[in-house]
């Protein structure tokens, strides 16, 4: 079953066309990662899918799912490092929608909040305050956050940004965990290129058009991959 499908899509960004004539289909349980160069139109494509940019041509259409019921895990920056808020306060912002006109959080939002925490490995976290955890940690709460906003798809722009090498480690771990376990299909954008592909099902190659998309193994032995990832060995775990 599709969760989404982009069908000829074009966008202008700033007055030049980022992406044009780009199609792809995600199917349920599909772990995607998208790689290509600076500038070849993967953050275009990830505010398309969005919503917050609209196409120039084309179309993206969502099975049973809308670009609101999207989780979001978005690329920190060092003032959302240091945010002075309890992790349980950072993680409700992702209810927000689940929580409808309420003045306060209700208390199966609150639950739905725990809830997501445990799946991620930081329930024990709940109280503390965010900006005084490691960077590992901290992921695993925007994790948590974007979780709140979906059961169905994630995207991820750089998760494993700054992170040092364990924690990259088991924040892919977990990725793949809920990935394969939950079922959630899984977008994501990483400079780590060669991990993530090793992580991912599917490659989808950009350069404002396509030029590749189907599965990893694929991806590897064919001439854009071998130009992309070139000889080097990746040295994170995890399965393919």
């Amino acid at each position: 079953m599709s969760v989404l499908s982009v069908k000829n899509l074009s966008v202008v960004y700033d007055g030049f066309e980022a992406i044009q004539d780009l199609s792809f289909t995600l199917e349920e349980g599909d772990y995607l990662c998208v790689v290509g160069e600076n500038g070849s139109g993967k953050s275009t494509l990830m505010k398309t899918l969005l919503g917050l940019l609209k196409p120039s041509g084309g179309e993206i259409v969502y099975d049973n799912l809308s670009s609101a019921q999207i989780g979001y895990m978005p690329q920190q920056t060092d003032i959302q490092r240091d945010f002075p808020a309890s992790v349980m306060e950072v993680v409700l912002t992702g209810c927000l929608k689940a929580n409808g006109r309420f003045p306060f959080f209700r208390k199966q939002v609150k639950e739905l909040a725990l809830k997501n925490l445990e799946k991620v490995g930081a329930l024990s976290l709940a109280k503390k305050c965010y900006g005084e955890l490691s960077g590992g940690q901290q992921q695993r709460v925007l994790l948590a956050r974007a979780l709140c906003s979906t059961e169905k798809l994630l995207i991820l722009d750089e998760p494993v940004a700054n992170l040092d090498p364990k924690a990259t480690n088991e924040l892919y771990e977990l990725i793949s965990k809920l990935n394969k376990e939950q079922k959630i299909t899984v977008i994501m954008v990483s400079h780590d290129i060669r991990c993530a592909v090793l992580q991912a099902s599917k490659v989808l190659h950009i350069d404002k058009t396509l030029l590749f998309f189907g599965d990893t193994e694929e991806y590897i032995h064919s001439s854009e991959g071998q130009k992309f990832l070139g000889h080097e060995h990746c040295l994170c775990g995890g399965d393919r």
